[in-house]
């Protein structure tokens, strides 16, 4: 099959592409690296030329609904138009746990996006998964009081982005299925401590504090609102595991 993935340099994309690869298909990288601008449609036409299916992993740094939902609303829409146009035949969307009982900040975009998905004329799965072992270091380098690198307080059940790009491989390869099961990882961590592990596998020796983030998005998180039910499809590997295998690759 020819598969497009958007946002497939990306955390989640990164993976997601290797699966494709690794199961015998053709990836198509969608991303301004490639001449591709989501956000403008710009290149999108000619790179869907053929494809059988898209899968979804775009993202935006930020904290904020607002650019949040004008950024999925443009690129996803933009997106669907063009592979409607294209005749693809399905598209699968990578979402996250419990946006909808914390429809917050950041989150607000990710329900924006779905929506867009499931009006589509395109034939659509949405896979939603937990946090990512890989957030514990985009958070120690996000979020700083000045100088200082703080440790946010949450409950997560964090998955490999790399489980997470198998399984999208697997979905784009069948047939669509709407909402498909959740997927998170095998156990509940705390954030803070997440963090604070990471910091020091990766040498850093200074004071990381953990805080409570008064955003509506991190008090739903700290309540535990983005763990998964119990219907969820829970991956193997751990935090720890995850954590002790980079920390010994040279």
């Amino acid at each position: 099959m020819k598969i497009a993935i958007a946002g497939g340099t990306g955390v989640a994309g990164t993976p997601t592409r290797k699966a494709v690869r690794k199961a015998g298909h053709e990836a198509v990288i969608l991303s301004r690296s490639q001449g591709v601008d989501l956000v403008s449609g710009m290149g999108l036409d000619a790179a869907l030329t053929g494809v059988d299916v898209v899968i979804d992993t775009a993202n935006v740094t930020t904290l904020k609904a607002d650019t949040a939902i004008e950024f999925f609303t443009a690129a996803t829409g933009n997106l669907l138009t063009a592979a409607a146009d294209a005749g693809v035949g399905h598209i699968v969307l990578l979402s996250i746990v419990g946006i909808d009982r914390m429809p917050h900040d950041y989150y607000a975009g990710k329900i924006a996006q779905e929506k867009i998905v499931e009006a589509s004329p395109v034939p659509w799965t949405i896979q939603r998964a937990t946090q990512f072992h890989e957030f514990a270091g985009q958070m120690f380098a996000r979020a700083k009081a000045g100088p200082l690198h703080i440790a946010p307080r949450a409950r997560t059940q964090p998955i490999a982005a790399h489980d997470v790009g198998v399984r999208l491989a697997a979905l784009a390869a069948g047939d669509p299925q709407g909402r498909t099961a959740d997927i998170a990882g095998p156990r509940e961590e705390a954030l803070d401590a997440m963090i604070k592990a990471w910091a020091r596998a990766n040498g850093h020796r200074g004071w990381v504090p953990s805080v409570n983030i008064p955003t509506a998005q991190m008090k739903g998180m700290r309540e535990g609102l983005a763990l998964p039910g119990a219907g969820a499809l829970l991956a193997d590997e751990t935090f720890d595991e995850w954590l002790a295998a980079r920390s010994s690759t040279p």
